[in-house]
């Protein structure tokens, strides 16, 4: 069982790392806030970092309410992660200088601009769907239908992070 779980959680690293970007999902009040972001993962450290903007909302409410969902979706390949975690915001100046690359400059001018701060991601739990593919699955799902059976379209798992 074991090791059932360390290959599932090395599909989850896998696929967040093919996928890239995750939505975002915080909590406003009695709310949900969703927002896509670029992803920095770190495997060692068991974390996911994101570069964020401390004029946005999103650090706010992360100080309220630090738990947090990612969603990962590939759908042209159907490939999925949804990760719960707890959210940090820092001014680490030398993590934000490490993870500004192409992406960022989307945003900022520098690394050196004031307002941007380190989110950082620590994972409790994630589940993935790793099916074949949308013409593969919805043949299979076709010939469920017709057999009357469940379709076997990929890999569907809960993982402990």
């Amino acid at each position: 069982m074991a090791n059932d779980n360390a290959r599932d959680v090395d599909r989850v690293w896998d696929l967040m790392k093919k996928i890239g970007f995750a939505m975002l999902v915080t909590r406003d009040g009695d709310k949900l806030r969703a927002r896509p972001m670029s992803a920095y993962l770190d495997r060692d450290a068991n974390t996911i970092f994101f570069l964020t903007d401390a004029r946005r909302h999103k650090d706010e409410e992360i100080a309220r309410n630090p738990s947090i969902n990612l969603s990962f979706a590939d759908a042209g390949s159907q490939k999925y992660v949804s990760l719960t975690g707890t959210a940090a915001v820092s001014n680490d100046r030398a993590k934000i200088k490490q993870l500004f690359t192409t992406p960022a400059k989307a945003w900022w001018d520098s690394a050196e601009d004031p307002n941007i701060r380190v989110l950082k991601i620590t994972p409790d739990d994630a589940e993935f769907w790793d099916s074949p593919g949308t013409v593969i699955s919805y043949v299979k799902m076709a010939a469920a239908a017709v057999t009357n059976t469940r379709p076997d379209i990929g890999e569907n798992r809960k993982v402990s992070m």
